[in-house]
């Protein structure tokens, strides 16, 4: 890891020698000047992790060439070291980011822990810069997988509502997507350099779900030794996401209501408001439509919270997303795990796309990471897939129901497409008690395998 580079600017020869000498003694690569001139100089080609400044320079402000060189990027983070030191210039400097402010005379061995601090912070604090870029690169809307009719709807749902501070409802079964749309939603939003706050109300034993949410007072209950935040107070001016909230109960749905109305909140144990600004949208898998009608689910609440309601359409009803999920899961765990599985055979992707998936996406992202752990490198077979998948698929058969309970009707038949149906039907039945392996297959039907494969390419049915 390279060396932290730190700028010492004093007029004072005896301070720039024993802070150049203190600092170097610790691995820092050490530039001293005595002016705000020679400082822009220096940092002409050059960017800094720290700047250790006097307040009063000969030729200008300690303060002022902070600014200066942050507007430049010259500067990462700041000290500001004075003797004449006043609350208005610890003010300002506070203001302009400067990370600490020490007065002379100083020890040494002070300054050099908070040059230590001082460069920590800007590390964690590039890495927050950096990974809140990174997640709205994550979260962009054009990253949404999916081309089909019901996905454009929520996509183009998603660019509608994204930069408002609307309540959104998201409804849809488990394992759909949900929070990837609330995320997309808050890093979409003016509020994305904010917090978002994920709570998931089924999973907090309801004893704590009020104070998780609320915070409380030192006091408020046994164990209660100080006072704390709860998730509202954290998602100010941020995102609160209410995950599962169709698992509230009713004594604090009447609370989330009141903070919609009034957004404030109470901490546990305490009578005093305070007011927060999160923007709240709420997700379940629960019908809040029955709920409501069997006095589960305050109607109130639901209409506060289903100002923009998004319904996530279940995997089974958009079949064509799937092929294009298989390959983004695959490039996803293939890079994860140093592997290289590649999925390509059409009757494969057929029998993906053709099952119901009923843990949705959730359960086509888990599949296609453990066959990439287990298969590691090559080409995805039929015989590689799990039975519920083969067994699981759609097949296009003309007639349901037993083909030899079948009755001729009166107005005749296509014999061509009945005989196709039955003999689609036998091809997936052999290929799935034998997992996809085509040389049992073929045994099993008391068929050459070569054609097996013909009869095979010949067909779309889907396996």
């Amino acid at each position: 890891m390279p060396k932290q580079s730190v700028l010492v600017v004093d007029d004072e020869v005896s301070i720039r020698k024993a802070l150049a000498r203190s600092l170097e003694r610790e691995g820092y690569l050490v530039t001293t000047v005595k002016s705000s001139v020679e400082a822009e100089a220096v940092s002409k080609d050059k960017e800094y992790d720290l700047v250790v400044t006097d307040l009063i320079l000969p030729d200008g402000n300690g303060i002022e060439l902070v600014r200066s060189l942050q507007s430049k990027q010259k500067c990462k983070s700041s000290i500001i070291i004075t003797g004449n030191a006043t609350v208005e210039s610890a003010i300002e400097a506070t203001r302009q980011g400067v990370f600490h402010y020490v007065t002379k005379p100083f020890n040494i061995d002070e300054v050099l822990v908070l040059v230590d601090k001082a460069i920590e912070h800007s590390n964690l604090s590039q890495q927050n810069k950096h990974l809140k870029r990174e997640l709205k690169r994550t979260f962009a809307i054009d990253n949404f997988v999916g081309d089909s009719e019901p996905m454009l709807k929520v996509i183009r749902l998603v660019e509608r509502v994204a930069d408002t501070d609307s309540t959104v409802l998201i409804t849809g079964e488990s394992g759909t997507g949900k929070e990837i749309v609330a995320r997309a939603l808050h890093y979409n939003s003016s509020r994305s350099d904010k917090i978002f706050v994920p709570v998931n109300c089924g999973a907090i034993p309801l004893g704590l779900l009020e104070s998780e949410l609320f915070g409380h007072v030192k006091g408020a209950f046994t164990g209660a030794l100080n006072n704390r935040d709860g998730r509202f107070k954290a998602a100010d001016n941020g995102t609160l996401f209410l995950d599962e909230i169709g698992e509230m109960p009713p004594d604090l749905q009447v609370k989330i209501l009141r903070v919609l109305q009034n957004k404030s909140i109470e901490p546990v144990g305490s009578v005093k408001s305070i007011e927060v600004d999160a923007r709240i949208i709420a997700a379940t898998n629960v019908d809040l439509d029955n709920a409501v009608q069997e006095k589960q689910f305050r109607e109130d609440l639901y209409y506060r919270l289903n100002v923009i309601p998004i319904v996530m359409p279940p995997l089974r009803e958009r079949r064509s997303d799937v092929p294009l999920l298989i390959h983004h899961f695959l490039e996803i765990y293939n890079n994860e795990k140093g592997c290289d599985v590649l999925i390509r055979d059409d009757m494969v992707i057929n029998a993906f796309a053709s099952y119901d998936w009923p843990g949705n996406v959730r359960e086509l992202e888990n599949l296609i990471q453990r066959i990439v752990i287990l298969k590691g490198t090559g080409e995805v077979e039929l015989r590689d897939l799990p039975t519920k998948i083969l067994s699981g698929s759609r097949m296009r058969v003309a007639q349901s129901g037993s083909f030899t309970d079948f009755e001729l009707p009166d107005e005749g038949v296509c014999f061509k497409e009945l005989v196709t149906a039955f003999e689609d039907h036998l091809l997936a039945q052999a290929l799935s008690r034998t997992h996809g392996n085509k040389n049992k297959a073929s045994e099993l039907l008391k068929m050459n395998r070569t054609t097996l494969v013909e009869k095979l390419k010949k067909r779309q049915v889907l396996y």
